[in-house]
């Protein structure tokens, strides 16, 4: 293999992973904010009665 097409692959292996940890990473703050809007509704529920 030539050089060029060895660091090709390399970058698209890195990109590949920083893809892989942002899809991650935004899956895990959804459901972050998920929980807590969950959170909430509930304090406020509560509150109301």
């Amino acid at each position: 293999m030539k050089k060029g097409s060895k660091l090709a692959i390399f970058v698209g292996i890195v990109a590949a992973a920083a893809a892989v940890v942002a899809a991650i990473s935004a899956f895990l703050l959804y459901l972050d904010k998920k929980k807590e809007d969950e959170e909430l509704e509930h304090y406020l529920d509560c509150s109301i009665q």
